[in-house]
């Protein structure tokens, strides 16, 4: 989606009104290291260093939803434990999410805990009763639905099988006389009837029909069949990088390619897809904008660490760097740099940081950007503005504007990220990367480099970059003045 179809798109979201159905559950991240194998079992040990809660399925719709400017209510079940209290504060947490959670004492809220260590699961343990919803909990969700539903644009009905989306519940959506999408799990669509739309992944239409869904040929075939068993008036298919593929009944099947990107956790991923087409959707958009939003906001989604919301400025963020050379898409804002430094840290990697002018690059940059490189697993380069450059260097410098030096390191495959600054020092930078290596030229002293205290105090360390005898901006621009004098 490019970026001015976006911006007329997000214009549009504030006061569309969805409601969310469904399963809700409590997603616990564990985080820790793994250095040794327990000397019990053959296992590995986590060393738990911090933990992560949050609202998943229909709850993270409902919060994706929200994040994105849209107005949502939630209606879900939860169980009369601490679970259940936890996900109703996180609920009351969500800024922009109206929660409708019924308590049903005789079963246990969803609890699904991750075990994560340098960015891979090691394990997850579930807590859950997929029995159906009956008696008065059943009417109960009905007549919330009933009470809920006026005023929404769109019905979005997560069904992960654990109880909630009962026939019942599914006719009472139906009644509604709403726009109705469903995010099913199930190995039927026919119990869903005539719904408007129903989204399951790749791997999920395999299971419904028994046909394979690898190729775009494959699909068609699949779509095809899967329309003819149930009522739907249409299948959407995610794929994951290949894109999605829709199939409306009575219509060929359309194709709407994706963009690969580096995947660090998919938790959640088709939870964003729904939220944002059906959100999209009850703002009025058109199928095929409703569904490029879709792509852009999940393509998003997969690169944040556990069930994560998108926001507009992160999806406005990602629409501008899709259409960038890859050297330009290194050159981050500050809030940009701090969330790829979460990201890399989340799987374990060493950041380091170092910073300059940059002005004219020569051989004794590289080596130097090289060598720094070798120290951490991505390397943040912080850039001087024209202004400071000036500051620092005196008139008729900088040689070369911040753009143009900004893009010629961002070239280099040693640098992964370059962040300008304005100011006199790096220091804010340094402290919203937080590095765990600091770099500077052998000729400074530890103690002369800028943020080595603060480094040390979280524990990073600093290191004293060996330089390239006889190369240096200054030198350049005085042989390059020589030669013009003569």
């Amino acid at each position: 989606m490019d970026l001015s179809n976006l911006q007329t798109l997000l214009a549009r979201l504030s006061g569309a009104r969805v409601l969310c159905v469904g399963d809700v559950m409590v997603d616990r991240f564990v985080y820790g290291d793994v250095t040794r194998v327990s000397p019990e079992a053959p296992i590995p040990v986590l060393a738990r260093s911090r933990e992560i809660v949050m609202l998943g399925a229909a709850g993270n719709v409902a919060r994706n939803v929200a994040a994105l400017g849209g107005e949502v209510s939630l209606i879900g079940l939860v169980g009369g434990d601490a679970e259940g209290h936890e996900a109703m504060r996180l609920v009351g947490a969500d800024t922009g999410v109206e929660g409708f959670l019924l308590t049903d004492p005789s079963r246990p809220t969803t609890l699904k805990t991750r075990f994560v260590s340098g960015g891979q699961q090691l394990l997850r343990v579930d807590l859950e009763e997929s029995r159906p919803a009956e008696g008065e909990v059943e009417q109960r969700l009905i007549r919330t639905i009933r009470d809920v539903a006026t005023g929404c644009g769109v019905i979005l009905l997560s069904d992960y099988g654990k109880g909630v989306v009962t026939d019942a519940v599914i006719a009472a959506v139906r009644e509604a006389g709403i726009p109705v999408i469903v995010d099913s799990k199930a190995r039927s669509f026919r119990r869903y009837g005539a719904v408007d739309m129903i989204k399951p992944n790749a791997a999920e239409l395999a299971y419904a029909t028994g046909l394979p869904t690898s190729t775009n040929a494959e699909i068609e075939i699949a779509l095809e069949h899967a329309l003819s068993l149930c009522e739907a008036k249409a299948i959407l298919v995610t794929r994951a990088a290949k894109g999605i593929s829709l199939g409306v009944r009575g219509e060929p099947v359309r194709h709407f390619p994706g963009v690969p990107r580096e995947v660090f956790d998919a938790s959640g991923a088709g939870d964003t897809t729904i939220a944002a087409l059906g959100l999209a959707l009850a703002s009025g958009a058109r199928i095929e904008d409703a569904i490029g939003f879709a792509m852009l906001a999940s393509g998003v989604a997969v690169t944040k660490a556990g069930t994560a919301v998108v926001t507009p400025e992160e999806l406005t963020e990602a629409s501008i760097t899709a259409h960038l050379a890859p050297a330009e898409a290194k050159i981050a804002t500050p809030q940009r740099l701090a969330d790829e430094v979460a990201r890399w840290r989340a799987k374990g990697l060493r950041v380091g940081f170092t910073n300059g002018c940059f002005d004219i690059l020569h051989r004794g940059h590289v080596a130097y950007l090289n060598q720094a490189r070798t120290w951490c697993d991505r390397l943040i380069v912080g850039l001087n503005s024209d202004r400071s450059v000036k500051a620092l260097k005196g008139e008729g410098r900088p040689v070369n504007d911040l753009e143009s030096r900004a893009l010629v390191l961002a070239g280099l495959a040693c640098v992964d990220l370059v962040a300008p600054f304005d100011e006199d020092t790096p220091l804010k930078l340094i402290e919203a990367a937080r590095p765990d290596v600091l770099i500077k030229g052998a000729d400074y002293t530890e103690d002369e480099v800028v943020g080595a205290r603060e480094v040390r105090g979280w524990g990073g360390e600093v290191k004293l970059a060996q330089l390239v005898d006889g190369y240096s901006t200054t030198a350049a621009i005085a042989r390059m003045t020589a030669k013009d004098d003569q």
